[in-house]
């Protein structure tokens, strides 16, 4: 038996495989894929953030593919009255196929990755977003046919999204250049061990960011757990807008992508949103596609 497959983070899956998930992603939005590799199995969905795109896609993709999913909020089940996450890793590990969590830190993602025996998805955490990656590259791919001779920006918060795009800029080369606050940047050990592997730039000007680019891409100024920061970050981030001066510094073929939820007026207008270059309704869609190619390859 081949050995167990997590995705943790977008460096668990090589460079061809990525590529290969994207094609797979991309058959089975055309309806030229029609395998069940999850006939008669079953994904734990373990939920300690709330979530739309995340838990409706994995649970219509585990559908799709004949399997089955099981809606987990912590604080339905032992995890979320203190059962240690090792016990829980390994009683889910006898009873399904995989686990996808949805959470904030990291280290209890691959804490349960240790302990199962079974695949182990990260559906999001404060540090990282490799699902969502997937279906941006996926975007992305559908709009130019390869994102690695493009220029992709990010505008906007060093969150989980921006760390992972730096990892997927390293894994497949594109050129990646990230405008953010000062403060606010990315993961400095991500960065760090990213940088040398293709053209990363991170800058506090959105319009050096977005000069000639050819993806931009934002995403709200405070995740879930920041709230509390909500007014400071208002301030923060004046200017950090992706609006049509901004966009019209981008390549005239530029598309526009964000993750969702946005808020219309603030990081993104109304405008580009809704605008003939969004394919941000097309990106959350995506997530499907893309999710279902990744439970295919880790369950094969």
């Amino acid at each position: 038996m081949a050995p167990k497959r997590d995705f943790l983070k977008i460096p668990d899956l090589s460079a061809r495989e990525t590529l290969d998930l994207l094609t797979l992603a991309a058959d089975m939005k055309t309806g030229r894929y029609q395998e069940r590799p999850m006939s008669g199995k079953t994904l734990a969905m373990i939920f300690a953030k709330s979530s739309t795109r995340t838990r409706v896609s994995f649970e219509v993709g585990a559908l799709q593919l004949g399997g089955h999913a099981l809606f987990l909020s912590s604080r339905d089940i032992q995890l979320g009255r203190g059962e240690p996450i090792r016990d829980t890793a390994r009683v889910l590990s006898r009873m399904v196929d995989a686990i996808m969590i949805r959470t904030f830190a990291q280290d209890d993602v691959e804490e349960l990755a240790k302990f199962a025996t079974v695949p182990v998805i990260n559906g999001l955490t404060d540090l990282r977003h490799p699902c969502q990656i997937l279906a941006d590259l996926l975007t992305v791919q559908e709009t130019f046919g390869s994102v690695q001779d493009r220029v992709v920006a990010w505008i906007g918060d060093g969150n989980n999204m921006a760390n992972s795009w730096i990892e997927a800029a390293g894994l497949l080369g594109f050129e990646l250049r990230l405008a953010c606050p000062e403060g606010y940047e990315p993961d400095h050990g991500i960065y760090h061990a990213t940088k040398a592997k293709t053209k990363i730039l991170i800058t506090e000007d959105p319009d050096e960011a977005v000069e000639g680019a050819h993806v931009i891409n934002t995403d709200v100024w405070a995740s879930m757990g920041q709230e509390e920061e909500m007014e400071l970050r208002k301030v923060a981030f004046q200017g950090y807008v992706v609006d049509a001066d901004l966009m019209a510094r981008a390549a005239k073929d530029a598309i526009v992508l964000h993750c969702l939820p946005a808020h219309r007026g603030e990081e993104i207008t109304e405008d580009v949103l809704d605008g003939p270059q969004s394919r941000v309704f097309d990106e959350a869609e995506n997530r499907l596609h893309a999710q279902k190619a990744l439970l295919a390859m880790l369950l094969k």
